[in-house]
Formats: structure tokens, sequence, C-alpha cells
């Protein structure tokens, strides 16, 4: 084996995808962190509004409601499959014909089929 083909085959460590269980584990923490900054949002938003700061309080009610639905998209949001084709084509498994010649060829050139047994056509 010559040298030159082996390099051809080398794999760079560095482009290698995370394994799927460091990925859940990155979601998970990233879903958990924005969770905890909607919470924040929430208590913030109680204590503007307890305090009469009028509009101000809207600023993080609205974060409050609206990071749970980015969370859960950005936690969803893991690896997508690799078949991006969509459906499968469908190929059936039929065996190869022994005699690839056309009817005409195989019956002497008369341009009729070859009559089976038992058939009436004589």
């Amino acid at each position: 084996m010559s040298h030159s083909s082996r390099r051809s085959s080398v794999h760079v460590v560095t482009q290698a995808r995370r394994s799927l269980s460091d990925d859940i584990a990155y979601r998970q923490r990233r879903y958990l962190l924005m969770m905890g900054v909607r919470a924040v949002c929430f208590v913030i938003a109680v204590v503007l509004f307890l305090h009469h700061f009028g509009w101000l309080t809207a600023i993080p009610a609205v974060g409050a409601i609206f990071i749970p639905y980015f969370a859960v998209v950005f936690a969803n949001g893991g690896r997508e499959p690799n078949n991006t084709r969509g459906f499968m084509e469908y190929h059936p498994n039929v065996p190869a014909t022994r005699d690839s010649s056309t009817p005409s060829e195989a019956n002497g050139g008369n341009d009729h089929r070859p009559v089976g047994p038992g058939s009436d056509d004589n």
C-alpha cells in the first residue's frame, strides 16, 4: 500500500461530530439556562408590577412569556437525520431474467411469442 493512498482515508478529529450523549447534555444545559432566565424575568416582572413601574413591567413579562417557546425549539433542534431525500425510492428485489433477447429473436424472427404447453392457440 502506498503512502499517498493511506492519507486520503484519514479523518480529521476536529471535523468529527459531537457524540449523541454530549449533544443531548448540551441541549439540556441550554434549556435549563433559558428557563432560569425566564424565572428571573418573571420575578423581576412581579417586583416591578408591585412597585408600580407601569409599562416597564411589560419588558420582563414579555421575556417570561416568549423565552419558553425558544427554549423548547432550541432543545428539540438537535441532530438532523442524514437522509434528506425524504421517502426512499422502492427498488424491488426481482431476480434477473436468463434470456435477455426479445421474443422475436428467441422465436426465430417470426414476431410471435413462443407458445407454452397447454395453450389453445393452434
